[in-house]
């Protein structure tokens, strides 16, 4: 069921695997109740949501005690797989839909994620600051930024300074230019080979 996960993480642990695999069928059960990612696409779940939210671990592995941001995280993407493949990372998962983050927060229970709290909020009202912004597409980055500036921590325990790790897809040569930080396209078909990814990127903003 998550070949696609171990073929490019063989380092993934018998509870992690478990995990991972538990995450596919509680998120399809919960999929039929309450529209979290197109039904249609659920055969293509492990591909198209959980290996592409781990795109941001293939940009930047956090360190241990990072305090990561998922702004609107919808079911769990991409906070979820990335809590599983980094247990000692602090995840805050937002949304302002009340139902997602409903769901969300079952799904935490049924994985037992220790690192890992969902938050019914928009991210204009999350307090406390982060080492790194994640989300999934939620709107247009100039929209984007002004929801979390303020948001990133002044210290730095990673590798790259902190900042936003945006997954995006297509040309984004004129939402770039609508930002005034420095920003750097990743192209996620460097790190996994399926079609699915070619026009696929992790856009990192500096703030």
């Amino acid at each position: 069921m998550i070949a696609a996960l171990t073929k490019y993480f063989p380092e993934l642990s018998a509870t992690q695997i478990t995990q991972f695999e538990n995450l596919v069928t509680h998120f399809k059960s919960w999929n039929e109740k309450i529209n979290l990612v197109s039904r249609k696409d659920m055969d293509g779940f492990v591909a198209h949501h959980a290996l592409h939210s781990l795109a941001i671990y293939k940009a930047m592995k956090f360190a241990s005690g990072s305090r990561i941001l998922d702004v609107g995280t919808g079911g769990g993407l991409p906070g979820l797989p990335l809590a599983i493949l980094m247990p000692d990372v602090n995840f805050v998962l937002c949304d302002s839909r009340g139902k997602k983050i409903k769901v969300v927060s079952e799904l935490v229970k049924a994985l037992d994620l220790k690192n890992v709290k969902p938050m019914h909020a928009r991210a204009e009202d999350i307090e406390g600051t982060f080492d790194f912004i994640v989300s999934r597409a939620v709107s247009r980055l100039d929209k984007f930024i002004p929801w979390i500036e303020g948001k990133i921590d002044k210290r730095a325990i990673n590798a790259w300074p902190n900042g936003i790790l945006y997954l995006k897809g297509g040309d984004l040569r004129e939402e770039l230019e609508e930002v005034n930080h420095p920003t750097e396209t990743l192209q996620i078909s460097q790190w996994f080979e399926e079609e699915y990814f070619e026009t696929k990127s992790v856009v990192y903003v500096t703030l």
